[in-house]
């Protein structure tokens, strides 16, 4: 199982985080699930750049673990949801997952029409177990937004609820689709959302839900949740319970009352897109997935970005960030700690800005910033 010590560096108050615990806080790798370390210490992580974009976010990474000399090689898989003809090197970075068990990755696409292949994404994280998606929403100083006050993270069950995938047509023009909820895997979720505010200084967890229509799934929800709940009572960790309707406009109202949200696998990926909009949008929030063997870091919130693709105009932080992430999960924490301050810096200085955040610089022109400012650290 994960490691009891989701973060070991002790996080401030609630009211004096700095920007660089943002890239702190999630499970670190166990000594069952850690990868093998080659000759000289190095860890061999699987790299799926993906769709869109992700071929140069993933580029920015590999440039500064390699100008910071990461203890990393890649084993690079370019999987594409473009089509279904991709299945076997899909199945090929599967394996490679699940050799190296930890691995970095953009977003997939996953096409509409009813003849497309299923989301490789989903089935990733189904496959692996990977159950829990972490996704940081911060505010950061240097690129002010409507709100200045939000510091939350999204906990999403990743492996059932509406993404189950048990859908089927009983009677033409008539589509039946399952949405699964088991106790044990509530449990788990909720257990991991405590946990993690524990870990990481942490006040209150609130549970994002539909209980008051959907009696009977989003019930064994939320009445897990409360039951996990009333075991960390002893802990100080407050708890609360919300509609994901009334969810979402408290959010954009006063989302400085949310610290940890934990919530089914459909809510999740609302929320998650909410969240990044509060805060400046896709290209600064990062996330990882996780479970008890198997660890993917990938941008927080899940978009392929085509109608950019190729132009060097994408903003490749969330990636970077997500990268700094999967450091400190291998035990790395102070080349995370300083990937991921060089970032802050380059974002809080305001000089060097995406087109995202109202600049005109290029992919590479921020991704040299960063280095710049790892070569005067």
């Amino acid at each position: 199982m994960l490691r009891n010590a989701i973060a070991q560096a002790a996080r401030p108050a609630l009211h004096a985080r700095t920007a660089t615990t943002l890239s702190a806080g999630f499970p670190k790798a166990t000594a069952a699930s850690l990868p093998v370390k080659k000759y000289g210490g190095v860890y061999t992580v699987t790299l799926i750049p993906g769709d869109g974009i992700g071929q140069e976010i993933t580029d920015s990474v590999k440039e500064i673990f390699e100008y910071t000399n990461a203890p990393i090689e890649w084993e690079q898989y370019n999987v594409s949801g473009m089509s279904s003809d991709g299945e076997v090197l899909f199945k090929e970075a599967l394996e490679s997952l699940k050799r190296n068990r930890v691995g970095l990755k953009g977003i997939l696409f996953t096409p509409i029409s009813q003849s497309g292949h299923v989301s490789w994404n989903v089935a990733m994280r189904q496959q692996l177990d990977i159950y829990a998606s972490v996704v940081l929403c911060k505010s950061l100083p240097g690129f002010p937004t409507r709100h200045n006050n939000v510091d939350f993270a999204i906990i999403r069950e990743n492996t059932e609820g509406e993404y189950s995938g048990l859908e089927h047509q009983s009677y033409p023009g008539v589509v039946e689709s399952l949405k699964v909820s088991t106790r044990a895997k509530v449990e788990r979720i909720s257990r991991f959302a405590f946990d993690f505010a524990l870990k990481n200084n942490r006040k209150k967890v609130t549970c994002v839900h539909k209980a008051n229509i959907m009696k009977l799934g989003d019930g064994l929800f939320l009445n897990t949740f409360r039951r996990v709940a009333e075991e960390y009572k002893t802990t100080g960790i407050q708890y609360n319970d919300m509609i994901v309707d009334n969810t979402s406009m408290q959010l954009v109202a006063k989302p400085g009352q949310f610290d940890v949200m934990v919530m089914p696998n459909l809510y999740g990926a609302i929320v998650s897109n909410i969240g990044a909009a509060l805060v400046g949008g896709p290209g600064i929030v990062p996330g990882c997935n996780v479970g008890s063997e198997y660890a993917l870091f990938e941008p927080g919130c899940r978009h392929v970005a085509k109608d950019i693709m190729g132009t060097n105009r994408a903003n490749p932080a969330a990636m970077i960030l997500s990268a700094s992430m999967m450091l400190r999960h291998l035990g790395l924490d102070h080349l995370a700690n300083n990937i991921a301050s060089a970032t802050f810096d380059v974002i809080n200085g305001g000089k060097i800005r995406t087109a995202d955040m109202g600049g005109s610089a290029t992919t590479s022109e921020f991704t040299n910033a960063i280095i710049k400012k790892l070569g005067s650290q």
